[in-house]
């Protein structure tokens, strides 16, 4: 019975594998954006899991690009060095001394622990930040937030050249400011930004959730731009969902051909989307 069980199972594989050749042959070069958040970061059996398959994105010829967050591992080490914390409308208020720390730990520590993991799959990831090679270029938001930004340009050069040496960019979401000054931006942003700039085929954004949520809770695997602005405003899209939905807009409207908010917690999640017939989450089109 264990034998004729394993037959079953890898009959079920070859199928499976079978079945995701239209869509990797869709995807064979293409561009795909990750922002890579929530439990795939925290969980070192995740982030194994998602770093395997980028590496095999990378295989059959998509060309990935990982965006990255960090914002529970800058809480912990502000909280370790004793450096309070002030939020104005979920955005972190970033004097000089937390910019410091929010530098070392976004560069120096997330961003070297993705490449690391890709790397030790047998990839070629590079990590950088908004900073390396004027790849974003940032304006100071408010006084209020201090040393926060928002991207007004992206020279994407650097990542282009990366493609053409079969290297996987791992990027870090900071900028520069007008005087050459770090500044903090929000990784979802910096993802649209990138996503926008190279006209990525795909943009996904992993999160904590199985995706947008209609007004009786159910998960929408498919919407439109005109969905999503009318959700948001009647307050069916809400909290954390509406800056990632925002994301999402401006994204596709800079060109990206559809954006996909998926649950991170799901092995495989991002193959899941790209290359099977039901996908894992909510793609919006414009």
């Amino acid at each position: 019975m264990k034998k004729q069980n394993m037959n079953r199972d890898w009959i079920a594989t070859a199928e499976t594998l079978s079945q995701a050749l239209p869509y990797l042959q869709r995807y064979s070069g293409a561009i795909v954006v990750i922002k890579l958040g929530g439990h795939a970061m925290i969980s070192d059996e995740a982030l194994e899991t998602f770093a395997r398959d980028v590496v095999l994105m990378r295989q059959v010829g998509i060309n990935p690009v990982i965006v990255h967050g960090g914002g529970p591992m800058i809480n912990s080490m502000l909280d370790k060095l004793n450096i309070k914390s002030e939020f104005i409308n979920g955005k972190r208020v970033t004097d000089p001394e937390t910019m410091n720390v929010v530098e070392m730990v976004l560069s120096g520590s997330v961003n070297k622990k993705i490449v690391q993991a890709i790397n030790n799959q047998d990839g070629r990831a590079v990590g950088l930040s908004g900073k390396d090679a004027k790849l974003i270029i940032c304006k100071q938001e408010t006084p209020d937030l201090g040393l926060v930004g928002s991207p007004t340009d992206v020279n994407p050069e650097v990542i282009f050249t990366l493609f053409e040496n079969d290297m996987i960019p791992v990027i870090a979401p900071l900028g520069a400011g007008s005087n050459g000054e770090t500044l903090n931006i929000n990784g979802d942003t910096v993802s649209g930004a990138i996503a926008s700039a190279l006209k990525a085929d795909r943009l996904l954004l992993l999160t904590d959730v199985s995706g947008v949520q209609d007004k009786n809770g159910s998960i929408i695997t498919e919407l439109d731009s005109t969905q999503i602005k009318n959700w948001i405003n009647e307050g069916i899209i809400s909290g954390g969902m509406i800056p990632k939905t925002e994301t999402a807009l401006l994204a596709l409207k800079g060109g990206v051909r559809g954006v996909v908010i998926l649950d991170g917690r799901v092995p495989n999640a991002c193959l899941l989307e790209l290359f099977t017939e039901h996908g894992a989450g909510s793609l919006i089109r414009a």
